[in-house]
């Protein structure tokens, strides 16, 4: 069920996104770019907010999650550096949105979700699309992913109060981290490349994210 983009209704909020919030800001690379004008991000909305689903920000996917603003996934799309020949571990499936589009940036992509009910969803709406680089796991994300490490990327569309040491011990070496870190609400992005088997990080936005749940994040949903 490849949507043809041109033909959809919603095809001018999409061009219009890209270029006022997205490359308006800076994103400027164009496999990033195309790649999200190759994901209807209205698919991934709820039905009735679709009529949102190209404005400026988050929505509610449900199950107190959400999916995030499309400015916040092109920024930490293009701060992986992805050529096309990667391994991305991703934590927080959530929507399936931005799966999507590292599974067209990427030569392979291993998503991690909590929430049984969100992966499901998520897997059966990339799988209509024809996507079929993307391996799929439930479970807790700061965990990682150990059975398939190392990974040459690694993103975290949660934030967490700290890089969790096991998504550190499975990015590669000079593999690339994008993370948000702070309080449960409020974070700030960090980009961390793997050298001689630390984290060296650098700061690029102030943003919030839900809580990252898990034995290396938020113990409950009340943590601070």
């Amino acid at each position: 069920m490849e949507e043809t983009l041109s033909a959809s209704p919603f095809s001018a909020q999409l061009e219009a996104m890209l270029k006022n919030q997205i490359a308006a800001r800076g994103v400027k690379d164009e496999r990033v770019l195309d790649a999200m004008r190759m994901v209807p991000r209205h698919v991934f909305v709820p039905e009735q907010l679709r009529y949102k689903a190209y404005d400026d920000m988050a929505l509610e996917i449900g199950l107190g999650q959400t999916i995030s603003q499309p400015y916040m996934v092109a920024l930490m799309t293009g701060l992986l550096e992805l050529s096309g020949k990667e391994r991305v571990l991703e934590i927080g499936t959530g929507s399936g949105y931005q799966t999507a589009i590292l599974a067209r940036l990427a030569a392979q992509v291993y998503t991690i979700e909590r929430l049984p009910q969100l992966s499901e969803k998520a897997r059966a709406v990339l799988e209509a699309f024809g996507i079929k680089n993307v391996h799929y796991m439930t479970g807790d994300g700061t965990l990682g992913w150990p059975q398939e490490a190392p990974f040459d990327r690694v993103l975290a569309a949660a934030g967490a109060p700290d890089a969790p040491p096991p998504l550190v011990e499975q990015l590669a070496e000079g593999g690339v981290m994008v993370i948000p870190v702070g309080t449960r609400s409020s974070q700030r992005l960090l980009k961390g490349r793997k050298s001689g088997g630390r984290l060296i990080s650098e700061f690029h936005i102030y943003c919030t994210f839900v809580p990252l749940l898990g034995e290396f994040g938020w113990k409950d949903i009340n943590s601070l």
